[in-house]
């Protein structure tokens, strides 16, 4: 009788220390993912603070004329932020407009039409193409397709528009090659393959059942996707467009190279701009003065906000659209 006490106790002391190591594992575990999340957050807030003491000198100089005023005169020290908050919202706005109708159309054929041999390599040559360094896009885009753009597409958009009301002003000027269009289209095929991914992938979390009922319905293809695939996976194709569009605000070698880093805003998006990280890459190693190096910084702190803006409306729609289809 003892010695079954004594097992029991034995038992019951081993069983109690596996469940303290468990615990104390565990305890562990969620530190440590706590930490790693709060790490995030104290990133995101070291960032915007040094952004905003580096750039406090240059709003309390100018104030709010700094966010309204074109010039950009080193010389004189005079700085304004509009111009390139006007060419990173436009080329990135005229990417979207072009990249996100041919993405959703390249994941379409990928995941209904595609033949079974051909899915695999389009898909990894997608992937690779997001691979290819900005720099790259960038030279590309200088020496072969700004010249392009140059002597066939920019001449025939003139020609054609300038007897257009409106549309006569926004393809105007001589055709550089460089400039907001061309930077917008380069933009265009860089953030094509992000948006392109996402999207393939979404449409193949599609139940086959529901497409397969709709098409027992005598469907055709494209009313499946317009009426089944869209509507299913459309808070997916969102998140897709908004990881696109923070690509093209914040994207900056590529762009550098084919806006023609021009300090104005210019109705036609023919002629040259500039873009706030353009800029910010093109003028951070030369800037002298403190007024100078702040009003960078500035510029560096406007882009946060934009990006955050534009990632919280995101963010809201999505919560809007997940309500509503849950109501």
């Amino acid at each position: 009788m003892a010695d079954a006490n004594s097992q029991a106790t034995a038992a019951a002391t081993a069983r109690r220390k596996v469940l303290e190591g468990l615990r104390t594992t565990d305890v562990f575990f969620r530190g440590l993912t706590m930490s790693s999340a709060y790490f995030v957050l104290i990133l995101l807030g070291a960032i915007f603070a040094s952004l905003v003491l580096g750039g406090y000198l240059a709003f309390q100089t100018f104030g709010l004329s700094f966010l309204t005023t074109e010039v950009w005169n080193p010389v004189t020290e005079q700085f304004g932020a509009l111009a390139p908050i006007y060419g990173t919202v436009v080329t990135s706005v005229i990417a979207m407009l072009v990249a996100v109708p041919i993405s959703i159309g390249i994941a379409v054929f990928l995941t209904e039409l595609c033949p079974m041999a051909l899915r695999r390599p389009i898909g990894i040559a997608i992937e690779l193409l997001a691979g290819v360094p900005s720099i790259i896009y960038g030279i590309w885009g200088l020496f072969f397709f700004a010249p392009v753009i140059q002597r066939y597409v920019q001449p025939e958009l003139i020609a054609t528009f300038k007897n257009v009301p409106v549309l006569n002003q926004l393809f105007a000027g001589p055709p550089y090659g460089i400039g907001i269009l061309t930077s917008a289209l380069i933009l265009a095929m860089m953030v094509l393959p992000f948006i392109t991914a996402v999207c393939r992938d979404v449409f193949e979390t599609v139940p086959p059942v529901l497409k397969e009922a709709a098409y027992g319905m005598g469907w055709t293809t494209r009313e499946v996707v317009r009426n089944v695939v869209i509507p299913y996976t459309r808070v997916g194709i969102i998140g897709g467009v908004m990881l696109g569009l923070g690509r093209a605000l914040g994207e900056t070698m590529a762009v550098t190279f084919v806006i023609g880093n021009a300090h104005r805003i210019s109705g036609s998006i023919l002629a040259p701009g500039t873009t706030i990280s353009a800029t910010i890459a093109n003028e951070f190693t030369e800037a002298v003065g403190d007024i100078y190096t702040s009003s960078l910084i500035a510029l560096g702190l406007i882009l946060f906000f934009i990006t955050f803006i534009v990632l919280a409306l995101a963010r809201l729609m999505l919560m809007r659209i997940e309500k509503k289809a849950g109501a």
